[in-house]
């Protein structure tokens, strides 16, 4: 996600859960030609380091790329458009798989909302 615009949108009018150590805020929009787009961050205030920042980034982008696809056809069938921002909130350093397990799971929340 790169429209700053979109993403001030995102922040200001998207709804939110939390799916532990993920905030996840997600909004449906119109009229956008790609069907999901998405975002992730990471607080500095629990991780000063910008190498275990980017180090975590680098883990949610992934396990988002590999697990994305029955969210994205399902948002097709259904003609929607979503814009998804990841927010990690933990104190700790994750691991993988753990990362991979909570976007899963996140991501299978989105489905059963846009269902």
């Amino acid at each position: 996600m790169k429209s700053r615009k979109l993403i001030q949108q995102l922040f200001k009018e998207g709804k939110s859960f939390s799916h532990f150590p993920f905030r996840i805020i997600y909004l449906s929009i119109e009229n956008h030609t790609t069907t999901l787009q998405a975002g992730f961050t990471v607080s500095t205030r629990n991780f000063k380091k910008s190498v275990d920042r980017n180090r975590i980034k680098r883990l949610m982008r992934e396990s988002y790329r590999l697990q994305k696809n029955n969210l994205q056809t399902s948002l097709e069938r259904n003609h929607k458009n979503l814009a998804v921002f990841f927010i990690y909130q933990g104190n700790k350093l994750p691991v993988s798989e753990e990362v991979f397990e909570k976007i899963g799971g996140a991501l299978q929340r989105l489905q059963k909302i846009f269902d």
